[in-house]
């Protein structure tokens, strides 16, 4: 089952049982994927979906920061909601020795030296840890094995 139709899924059994909150949270996400197809004219497959759901993870990340920074415990604990929600789409996160080593292999598969090379490493490694791994970690890990 591609990971589009698990959400739908998600989403009829969420109305069935009357869960308000996972069911507005699937709704936005629903709604985010539909976006971005209309946007760019294209079907996702479930690497984009991934995609659109680590954005919309971060953007709840962000809110969570600014609500507890203005005393808005309430708000912040919605957003922490969805985010637990909109998380158990997201494949299995890769721990940090995983990445370490994915990032020492595309070291040594581009024979990357320097700072110069970030780009063409980070091209590499993207489209492999996408979804699984803290993209900003990666790049700080890769600045670190490009400068050492």
């Amino acid at each position: 089952m591609s990971l589009k139709a698990r959400i739908t899924e998600d989403m009829k059994a969420a109305m069935k049982a009357k869960e308000t909150a996972k069911l507005s949270a699937i709704r936005l996400l629903t709604a985010a994927i539909k976006q971005k197809e209309v946007d760019e004219r294209i079907e996702l497959d479930d690497t984009a979906v991934a995609a659109v759901i680590e954005k919309l993870v971060k953007q709840r990340k962000d809110s969570v920061t600014q609500y507890e920074a203005a005393n808005r415990q309430d708000l912040a604990d919605v957003e922490k909601a969805e985010i637990a929600i909109l998380s158990a789409y997201l494949p299995e996160k890769m721990s940090g020795e995983e990445v370490a080593a994915a990032v020492a292999a595309a070291v040594a598969q581009t024979g990357a030296k320097g700072p110069a090379d970030m780009g063409k490493l980070m091209g590499v490694l993207k489209p492999q840890l996408a979804g699984k791994a803290d993209m900003a970690e990666v790049s700080k890990l890769v600045k670190a094995a490009l400068a050492g």
